[in-house]
């Protein structure tokens, strides 16, 4: 999850089109995904009325026809608050010495119920592993093979 500083969040509009946004985000704990935002932004509104979202972290800079990594993250959204909000700021200030929480945007939490993973290097070509999101890590769910 720390190959790139931005990731893609997709949300629902509330009529149920999909949106997607591209943002700076740190990692809090195992797989919680923190970002600031402007809370009138239509991502930010998408979460009022939909917590329902996923995240996509994969390194930019690969060429096709080489192994390439990524992960996938299904959940749910929304503004941190109280002794969350407190660790999600403190996790992006580790990662953006810059960020000030004093003067920004709200902190947003992403908490994943599942991840997609994909590390053609160990797991092969057009491997994708799915697994569930515990309290201790991960549950495997299935392996898909493409290749």
């Amino acid at each position: 999850m720390n190959a790139s500083p931005l990731c893609a969040l997709a949300t629902v509009w509330p009529g149920g089109r999909a949106h997607i946004n591209h943002m700076y985000f740190a990692r809090s704990g195992l797989f919680e995904v923190v970002w600031i935002s402007d809370p009138d932004s239509r991502h930010s509104r998408n979460l009022l009325t939909n917590s329902s979202a996923a995240v996509t972290i994969f390194d930019s800079h690969q060429t096709w026809g080489r192994p390439d990594r990524g992960i996938q993250l299904f959940g749910a959204a929304g503004t941190a608050s109280g002794a969350a909000a407190r660790e999600a700021e403190r996790a992006y200030a580790a990662r953006f010495p810059s960020y000030d929480p004093s003067d920004s945007y709200p902190i947003y939490r992403f908490r994943p119920r599942q991840v997609k993973l994909f590390y053609e290097r160990v797991l092969g070509g057009g491997t994708l592993v799915t697994a569930r999101v515990t309290r201790d890590g991960l549950a495997w769910l299935r392996t898909e093979v493409w290749a």
